[in-house]
């Protein structure tokens, strides 16, 4: 895929506010007991660049836990593109998993459903406790106030590739460090006949992610602090635009990027074909596609001026990929003894290497290979400039309305027509419209 890990994918078509009574889960004990549990069904997101990376990540860490328990895991791995709906729909159906990956976006809004386990202390005590875990990565596992809905298992942040040879031909010395360098960078490099950056128009979590950065670096936010929706304030308007008009005005993202919504961004920059790329922790993702390290460095995401940093300077939402148990499985022994297998020390070390994430676990984030080459800037963002997408129970809605949002803006300059202030503020206006009423 790319791991869009926090991603939310297609279009959310069940209210999640209508599932509160709803519970969810597996019964895939094979005649197991809570007690002695012999199957577990998982459903993982798909981290790698493909389902079948991920399969030859996973089953020699799965085999490992069935030979240290005796419990077999039956895994699936589910596209991005399916997974949110697949979950909504097991909520509803009771025919789920025993545990599951969850961007980790979802979390307030799967948490509203009542069908995920609260981890509370008691449960968190089973898997070795909640303060083995890095606080930014808890701050997204559920609404404020509440027992968390899932456990951190990867973590991400955005960054900015850039092709060393690219900038070298085009007399660039060092990656730009605010918007204003960045369009002035593409510019030099559009005139040596290459594209200058990368996007995935039609992707609605990408967009949501980025226009969610450059609004936290206007001081808005699309939420009101009590969780209503407040999409169209002028603060929101001005970051979607600015977002928009790096293809609308500024002509830095090629207008074919519009139609992008499978990740052509990512495989363009492992090509050589453009010369920047905003993404999550792409390393294990570029490699599989044949592009070495020393080919590219990496940044952290532009500010509007100064260096990234708390408040305005946000340059990334804190991306990530929850592990969650569906409250009602037959194998709840069984789904937390794997849960702690999974957060363990040994194994997070082994994840997050294979899918170039950081650990959430504070004691294998102190590592020092986590600390090195792409890890160090993904690693400092999280700790010092990322934010947390707002963890309310319609989070998935903002979602897929305010991407959509973003993805017809784009399809309006890729067509040349004139995006306007007037004309972001009424897709804002028309996606608060769409959002859940209370």
């Amino acid at each position: 895929m790319r791991r869009t890990r926090a991603a939310a994918a297609g279009a959310v078509t069940v209210s999640l506010m209508t599932l509160v009574t709803a519970c969810g889960g597996g019964s895939s004990t094979s005649g197991g007991s809570n007690d002695s549990p012999k199957t577990l069904t998982y459903w993982a997101s798909n981290q790698g660049a493909s389902i079948e990376v991920d399969k030859r990540v996973l089953q020699p860490e799965l085999d490992k836990f069935e030979k240290q328990t005796g419990i077999k895991v039956k895994v699936e791995v589910v596209p991005w593109s399916d997974l949110l709906n697949r979950i909504l729909t097991a909520t509803t159906s009771g025919q789920g998993p025993d545990v599951l990956n969850i961007g980790n976006t979802w979390s307030a809004s799967l948490q509203a459903t009542g069908a995920l386990l609260p981890w509370n202390a008691k449960n968190f005590a089973a898997i070795g406790g909640k303060d083995r875990f890095v606080d930014s990565a808890l701050g997204s596992t559920g609404a404020q106030g509440q027992d968390p809905a899932a456990v951190p298992l990867y973590s991400m942040s955005y960054a900015l590739y850039y092709n060393k040879q690219i900038f070298a031909d085009a007399g660039i010395t060092k990656p730009p460090a605010t918007w204003d360098e960045l369009v002035a960078d593409g510019r030099k490099i559009q005139a040596k006949g290459k594209s200058a950056l990368g996007a995935e128009g039609a992707n609605l979590s990408e967009n949501i992610h980025h226009v969610f950065v450059f609004a936290k670096q206007h001081g808005g936010d699309f939420f009101t602090p009590d969780g209503k929706p407040d999409f169209a304030n002028d603060n929101v308007v001005a970051a979607v635009k600015q977002y928009v008009d790096l293809m609308a005005k500024d002509k830095v993202i090629p207008t074919g990027d519009a139609e992008y919504a499978q990740n052509q961004s990512v495989s363009d920059f492992a090509k050589g074909k453009q010369a920047m790329l905003l993404w999550q922790s792409a390393s294990a993702n570029l490699k599989s596609q044949g592009m070495s390290e020393d080919k590219y460095g990496i940044a952290p995401v532009p500010v509007q001026s100064g260096t990234p940093g708390a408040g305005t300077q946000v340059n990334s939402a804190v991306m990530g990929i929850n592990l969650a148990v569906f409250k009602n499985t037959d194998n709840i022994d069984g789904a937390k003894k794997f849960v702690k297998f999974m957060t363990g020390d040994a194994e997070q070390k082994i994840l997050n290497t294979a899918y170039s994430s950081i650990p959430p676990v504070k004691t294998v984030q102190g590592e020092s290979v986590f600390s090195s080459g792409a890890n160090a800037v993904l690693k400092d963002t999280l700790a010092t400039s990322a934010a947390a997408l707002p963890q309310v129970a319609d989070e998935s809605q903002f979602e897929t309305a305010v991407g959509t949002a973003v993805k017809d803006l784009f399809a309006d300059a890729a067509a040349g027509r004139a995006v306007t202030t007037e004309s972001v503020k009424a897709a804002l206006e028309k996606a608060q419209q769409q959002m859940p009423t209370k």
